[in-house]
């Protein structure tokens, strides 16, 4: 019975494998029993967590979820879904941002910014979704959008130049850092000529744009 159900670890967190044939309330008797006797040992974690193996519905994944909270004491950060097409980069990103974004008690927001939707935040955020043309993203901290970014970002809003802004994919209607504001035409110019996720920093007063992995 255990075979139904493989919890992994990885570097941004737990991917749990479930059995594609296998009876969904039974796994979660499973997972409950696999959670609940490795509680000690997830002790007040913060992870991301994945799943393999089979297709969840929303109300799967919230169930799961339940089971995870209510066994340990275990912070899940974000749900990574799973992609063909972005996974790489996806899990490339979320990687490389829970460890800074937890450290400074930043925010995941999951869910993609429509037009005229505006999202605050008094710390970093993660956005697992896309930033639309007329949405609009304010953060004190760094924005990392694992997703494309069309609409309006301000990274850095307290003043900070050392935020960044990193995206799958980079034409923003308007791009500031601190109190730097990037020229349209140039941030798109720079975006068409790197491949894959990208990042925007300050550097001699000037917003530019770098490939996230080299």
């Amino acid at each position: 019975m255990d075979r139904l159900v493989t919890i992994r670890s990885s570097r941004y967190g737990l991917d749990i494998e479930l059995d594609q044939e296998a009876d969904f309330d039974a796994l979660l008797e499973i997972l409950a029993d696999k959670f609940r006797s490795s509680a000690r040992f997830f002790k007040d974690a913060k992870m991301a967590l994945s799943f393999s193996g089979r297709h969840l519905t929303r109300t799967e994944e919230e169930k799961i979820l339940q089971i995870i909270s209510e066994n340990t004491q275990i912070d899940i950060l974000c749900v990574v879904e799973q992609n063909d097409k972005n996974e790489p980069m996806y899990r490339s990103i979320v990687e490389q941002s829970l460890t800074d974004i937890s450290k400074r008690d930043g925010q995941f927001y999951r869910g993609t910014l429509g037009k005229r939707e505006i999202l605050e935040s008094d710390s970093s955020i993660v956005i697992l979704g896309d930033v639309e043309l007329g949405a609009r993203v304010v953060a004190k901290g760094s924005v990392v959008i694992v997703g494309s970014l069309y609409g309006a970002v301000h990274a850095g809003a307290s003043g900070d130049r050392d935020a960044f802004v990193v995206a799958l994919s980079m034409q923003p209607k308007q791009l500031c850092i601190g109190d730097i504001e990037a020229k349209r035409q140039v941030i798109y110019q720079e975006s068409l000529n790197i491949r894959g996720p990208k990042i925007a920093v300050v550097d001699g007063g000037r917003i530019y744009l770098d490939p996230l992995v080299d």
